[in-house]
């Protein structure tokens, strides 16, 4: 079985680069979809789904050196289940209200910057590279 999400957004915090015990890299970072509509009633409705980001090896390397917030990005990769639920992560905000948490291990960060967006800001957005940490020999398919 098989399963692969793709969101794209806007970065809500510079990403945050750690190590395991046995030394392997792991970036964290929020990601930000939003769309706007019009309900039944006529009136705007604008909606926001945050998505924590993890990225490891390579991609966490690649996630802590070119990425910062605000950059828009495309990132495909799996949602990351609550152990004990199957389903998001529920946590409780300093409000008290209830929230959930989707979470998503990344295999593909693909920049959705244009090069003018860059341009006289001093950002590096539009002049770094897609990765991609599941690159796959066309040997190894099974079909």
């Amino acid at each position: 079985m098989f399963h692969t999400i793709i969101v794209a957004g806007n970065i809500g915090r510079d990403p945050e680069m750690r190590y395991t015990p046995a030394g392997t890299p792991v970036t964290s970072f929020s990601l930000a979809t939003s769309r706007q509509y019009s309900n039944t009633q006529g009136q705007s409705v604008k909606e926001t789904i945050w998505f924590r980001i993890t990225c490891w090896s390579k991609l966490a390397e690649y996630a802590n050196n070119y990425l910062k917030k605000g950059n828009k990005v495309l990132v495909e990769g799996r949602l990351v289940p609550d152990p004990n639920t199957g389903g998001p992560r529920i946590w409780t905000r300093n409000d008290g209200t209830q929230s959930a948490s989707f979470e998503i291990n990344a295999v593909t960060i693909r920049s959705l910057a244009s090069r003018s967006d860059g341009e006289g800001t001093g950002s590096a957005s539009g002049s770094y590279p897609e990765y991609n940490d599941a690159a796959i020999d066309e040997d190894e398919i099974p079909f």
